[in-house]
């Protein structure tokens, strides 16, 4: 038994379902990244505000766990 050829509807149908379902996976990959960019954002305006406090403490910007230099704890008339 030899298929029966898909009539010119059947084909189109068959297009859009597959467009719908790409659409679909497009549409949740750009939620995700959407949602992958904003905490990614959030993150960096943590970052500036603690540089703008340690700025402001006039500290200098060290890494954590890096060891400070003692002279920067000298008293001002050294």
């Amino acid at each position: 038994m030899t298929p029966m050829p898909h009539t010119h509807g059947e084909d189109t149908e068959q297009r859009l379902v597959d467009l719908e379902i790409k659409a679909s996976y497009a549409e949740d990959l750009l939620d995700s990244l959407n949602q992958l960019v904003a905490r990614q954002q959030e993150q960096i305006d943590l970052l500036l505000r603690e540089v703008r406090h340690l700025r402001q403490r006039g500290e200098p910007e060290a890494a954590p766990g890096v060891a400070r230099d003692p002279r920067d704890e000298l008293p001002p008339h050294y």
